[in-house]
């Protein structure tokens, strides 16, 4: 602005032009990420997704023993006596079941979540950054894209995990799917992971930008220095009220994935309805909620991780962009 100028480069016969009072310079002045090749959104989400799911791996296993509910061992409800009853049984290493397999899958299916999010949040936006349909449309599609990668590794990863799982790892389960129930087996839940999903990206991205834009209001002044907080802040509420809603349908998608293994039941139809009839008439509707809590627990901080770590890997390429770019 005129103001800030040195007095070499001020004139008088320029005309100030006052700006509006919600006018931000540090958000032009703020390096953008769109523009980045495709192959730097699908690294960033990588890594993004590898740290995420790692770091939260325990209590996606609790979760999931707590879902499975059939003959496996594991029938309360309770996150502790889940807890105790694993590290029990298997010891601290049966919390980490089947986490070669999600390494496995991560990667792949968050590098084509992110670089599809982008490319279509940039032909769907029209140029505004604040459209927040574009947002979910976006996020719907990259969601139909990446479950059919994580998917497979994801049934995988679930069977595993069971307690009692009578797999060696990762390559002995692929293989015995493979020769008993066939290809179709690894995809048994395709259809019931993108309908969990598509709402659970809409309820993730409206509360997101929802709470964002609260707490940047609250401080308007400090919102450039506390964007990382801000962020986290934001995604965290944003991934434990997204698990909540779509609980029962991940339900659904467990029993699907780890049916005829550990004693849990088998199903005649992958029906989403016939299964949930079945899952109701044994144990009644509230087992449709069973495993909400550690499900909240792992998508709060999974968020939070997910996204800090994403964008500090966006942050990364274009500052290095810039450098190489010979840009001050």
């Amino acid at each position: 602005m005129a103001t800030d100028a040195s007095p070499k480069f001020q004139q008088p016969d320029l005309i100030s032009i006052p700006q509006p009072s919600d006018f931000h310079p540090e958000i032009i002045v703020s390096p953008t990420h769109d523009g980045l090749q495709f192959w730097k959104f699908m690294i960033a989400g990588s890594v993004a997704g590898m740290v995420e799911h790692m770091a939260m791996f325990p209590v996606d296993t609790i979760k999931t023993q707590m879902q499975a509910i059939g003959s496996c061992p594991i029938k309360s409800i309770s996150i502790r006596q889940a807890f105790r009853s694993i590290v029990q049984t298997e010891g601290i290493a049966g919390l980490y079941r089947g986490i070669g397999a999600m390494a496995l899958g991560a990667g792949p299916a968050h590098a084509v979540y992110f670089s599809v999010y982008e490319n279509c949040k940039k032909r769907f936006s029209c140029g505004n950054p604040n459209n927040s349909a574009a947002h979910a449309i976006s996020g719907v599609f990259a969601t139909v894209a990446s479950d059919a990668v994580f998917t497979p590794m994801d049934m995988v990863k679930q069977r595993l995990q069971l307690s009692s799982s009578p797999y060696k790892g990762v390559l002995d389960c692929v293989m015995r799917v493979l020769n008993e129930e066939g290809f179709k087996a690894f995809y048994a839940s395709y259809g019931t992971t993108v309908l969990m999903n598509a709402p659970y990206t809409a309820v993730h991205f409206a509360t997101y930008e929802a709470i964002k834009k609260g707490l940047t209001e609250v401080s308007p002044e400090n919102a450039s220095d506390e964007r990382l907080i801000v962020h986290a802040t934001a995604g965290a509420a944003a991934g434990a009220s997204a698990a909540l809603v779509t609980t029962p349908l991940d339900v659904v998608k467990t029993q699907l994935q780890c049916q005829g293994v550990c004693g849990c039941d088998r199903f005649t139809s992958g029906s989403i309805r016939d299964v949930f009839r079945v899952i109701v008439k044994k144990d009644g509707y509230r087992s449709l909620m069973r495993g909400w809590m550690p499900r909240m627990l792992f998508h709060a901080p999974a968020a939070a991780i997910c996204w800090s770590t994403y964008e500090a890997g966006k942050s990364f390429f274009q500052e290095l962009h810039t450098s190489s770019s010979g840009v001050t």
